[in-house]
């Protein structure tokens, strides 16, 4: 991963570059909230957004990439099918309306949000389908564990190239994350920020500190150091600059195992194996 500056990318292993940090979009309002929360990202330097159809703000992310100056092949989009349209001929529609909302020709990466007991292979043959047509970039999953990749993996003809989890440092998942890195998958966290947990962590307080950077940013930049894309999400102007204000200090090998010690595997969100009880399906 190369994590020199807002520009840094990984390449996934299909040779599709993603930046290796993003703008997550996650309870961001439709319309005027979205809309100015990428804009203040792409002046930022952002050049990936990430929005789900859960999110009901996909014509909102659309319509911030088309008014914005920023060439569109230049940003990497990602959005996710939704656990109600899974299967196979049910996510290959459920992509086009997405598509339409969105208002792009294609998008980056598209991710099976959750990992729906019975159908998830079958959504992950239509994401093949997807890919193989070019209508997406690249494919991945969202929410997996080992097992349920392991899943995948045997019976796909095209092996995921993103998982995308919760991830900070009260979870860590190191096996999971040695086990992307055997199959060529790339690692991403969403809610790094553990919803504002971190921020009260006196071991991280003090680190922020001894960086001279706040604590989110020192956060941010150990899942990098990691290896670890990650979208941060945030709709204030302040927020998302400062976010990506991380390219100017490196974290030592000592600290980043301090940190990596404060694992728990501690969620704010559901578990991928009882996800379906969290959201009432």
């Amino acid at each position: 991963m190369k994590i020199g500056n807002i520009n840094g990318t990984t390449t996934l292993h299909n040779g599709v570059a993603m930046p290796v940090l993003g703008l997550g979009v996650y309870k961001a309002k439709e319309g005027r909230e979205v809309i100015e929360s990428i804009h203040h990202a792409l002046d930022a330097g952002y050049r990936h957004i990430d929005t789900a159809s859960f999110y009901e703000n996909e014509s909102g992310v659309g319509e911030a990439i088309k008014s914005s100056k920023i060439p569109r092949e230049e940003i990497f989009v990602t959005t996710k099918v939704w656990n109600d349209d899974q299967g196979f001929e049910e996510t290959l529609k459920a992509f086009d309306k997405s598509l339409e909302k969105l208002g792009l020709e294609y998008i980056d990466l598209y991710l099976i949000h959750w990992p729906v007991p019975g159908k998830y292979v079958e959504t992950w043959k239509a994401l093949e389908k997807l890919y193989s047509e070019g209508k997406v970039k690249a494919i991945g999953v969202s929410n997996f564990l080992e097992h349920q990749l392991n899943d995948i993996l045997d019976s796909c003809s095209i092996k995921p190239m993103v998982l995308q989890n919760e991830f900070h440092p009260r979870l860590v998942q190191q096996s999971l994350l040695d086990f992307c890195k055997r199959n060529q998958i790339q690692y991403e966290a969403w809610s790094p920020l553990m919803r504002g947990e971190v921020f009260k962590n006196v071991l991280l307080q003090e680190l922020a500190e001894k960086y001279g950077k706040t604590v989110a940013q020192l956060v941010i930049r150990w899942d990098l150091q990691k290896g670890v894309v990650t979208i941060p999400k945030s709709v204030h102007k302040n927020r998302i600059f400062e976010n990506a204000d991380v390219f100017d200090f490196e974290i030592s090998e000592e600290d980043m195992r301090r940190i990596d010690a404060l694992d728990r595997e501690e969620r704010t969100g559901a578990h991928p194996d009882d996800f379906m009880d969290h959201f009432h399906n």
